[in-house]
């Protein structure tokens, strides 16, 4: 420790070995690590993520203090990053490691079934609601500042292991940009952190929904691969059966049946009728009696 009390600065390739070495010690005692990992310089490319962190810039509160943490989270240097209902856990690799906690206030009841019940019937499609994606407009009134689902800053708290005397350290905010990235991945966890349930939002939004009786148009038929998506089934695909040939049946009006005469050579025995067989005695038979008269 230096002169005025602060620790010397600490290279990223140091701390990076040192991180390396605590993470395997950690799985050695059975906790799996999540560290927070950045391709490239953003830190967000999601509609989750990229919510979460402007939903913290908009805010004066946070301003001045969320830069410091851009370059930790994009070094690195968040090396563990786990999310529960209402509470964030994070190790961050420093000048030391130091362990951050952030809490975050549960959604208040009432503003949650604000937001299912204005969210009610927005569905753009009916495929949407059954892939669990929600429609443009749901997504602005979940945006929404302070009636929506991400906190305001009086909804979070927070607190570090560092000797940094400000309110918020650069190692808070590095969990707080982690955060973003971490909804990137999973951003179910938003709901998660919130203590509500997401399927309640689909449910709710569902709700509006009427049958038409309007024939779908022929871009909008589902074919068997999207059902197939959507249900998580295998649709056999049936080829059509052949057309068996059709015996044509000979109509004969009944006029001319009774009227016409039977052609040359025709036989004129009735249909249906046997006629009986002329009985004729054997010659033995014969010659008796002839010898007999």
């Amino acid at each position: 420790m230096d002169y005025d009390g602060w620790r010397p600065y600490v290279p990223v390739a140091t701390r990076r070995r040192r991180a390396a070495r605590v993470l395997a010690g950690l799985k050695q005692k059975g906790h799996e690590a999540a560290p927070v990992l950045i391709d490239g310089r953003k830190i967000t490319s999601t509609f989750w993520g990229k919510a979460w962190c402007e939903n913290l810039e908009r805010y004066s509160d946070f301003q001045n203090r969320l830069p410091r943490g851009r370059t930790y989270v994009r070094n690195g240097s968040v090396i563990d990053l786990q999310i529960s209902p209402g509470d964030v856990t994070s190790l961050v690799s420093g000048s030391d490691l130091y362990r951050v906690r952030i809490g975050v206030a549960a959604l208040p009841k009432l503003q949650w079934r604000g937001i299912c019940r204005d969210c009610t019937g927005a569905i753009d499609s009916v495929v949407e609601l059954l892939q669990g994606r929600l429609s443009t407009s749901v997504m602005a009134r979940i945006c929404e500042p302070k009636k929506g689902l991400f906190p305001a800053p009086r909804e979070i708290s927070f607190r570090c292991s560092c000797p940094d005397w400000a309110r918020m350290c650069k190692h808070v905010a590095a969990v707080l940009y982690g955060i973003g990235a971490r909804l990137d991945e999973r951003p179910e966890l938003l709901f998660l952190l919130r203590g509500v349930d997401q399927q309640d939002l689909i449910a709710k939004a569902g709700t509006g929904l009427q049958p038409s009786s309007k024939r779908p148009a022929a871009a909008k038929v589902l074919e068997a691969g999207d059902l197939a998506e959507i249900f998580g089934i295998d649709i056999a695909q049936s080829e059509p059966a052949e057309a068996s040939p059709v015996r044509r049946k000979r109509t004969v009006r009944a006029g001319a049946a009774a009227g016409a005469k039977p052609a040359v050579g025709a036989s004129t025995k009735p249909i249906g009728q046997t006629v009986p067989k002329r009985a004729t005695r054997s010659p033995l038979r014969a010659s008796r009696s002839r010898g007999s008269g």
